[in-house]
């Protein structure tokens, strides 16, 4: 047997899925759907050429079982642009996964995670306030649009990794 090939997509990348699926894990489910949405869209981020997309989405399902822990993933982040980045994400994950419309928008468990990890990014508050408020005017924005938390997080990630 051979040595595994190295991941196709850059450690940076790597680095904010696995953050963004520490969150989405945080209740302890991530639906077939969901993962199959974001491995559709993650892999059309990660690859502009369609036919890498289909190996990068099968590449990526593999680290959607992983469960790294934040402590481990956060001391990755080389700046306060990518902080500010990985926060913004993660208050658009929690704040998007209520399954019914009786459900808490945030549950306990989701809440929990989302502290740790604001104090690991050790963000000055009045910059978590205005990222907090920024991701609740997108949801919103993309609510009354009919899209889904996966495609923001698309377009955000898309946007970011581009700079």
């Amino acid at each position: 047997m051979g040595t595994p090939l190295p991941p196709s997509i850059t450690p940076r990348q790597m680095n904010l899925l696995r953050i963004v699926l520490a969150l989405a894990w945080a209740d302890g489910n991530l639906a077939k759907e969901e993962a199959d949405v974001m491995l559709t869209n993650f892999s059309q981020v990660f690859s502009t050429k369609p036919d890498d997309q289909e190996s990068v989405k099968q590449e990526l399902q593999g680290y959607l079982i992983q469960d790294l822990p934040l402590e481990e993933l956060v001391p990755k982040l080389s700046n306060e642009l990518e902080k500010e980045f990985v926060l913004r994400l993660g208050y658009e994950v929690i704040s998007a996964s209520a399954l019914t419309p009786n459900e808490d928008l945030i549950n306990q468990d989701e809440q929990a995670i989302y502290q740790k990890l604001v104090t690991l990014l050790e963000l000055p508050d009045d910059t978590v306030k205005r990222i907090e408020q920024s991701a609740q005017t997108a949801l919103g924005k993309n609510q009354a649009a009919g899209s889904n938390v996966v495609d923001l997080l698309t377009y955000q990630m898309r946007e970011y990794l581009d700079i």
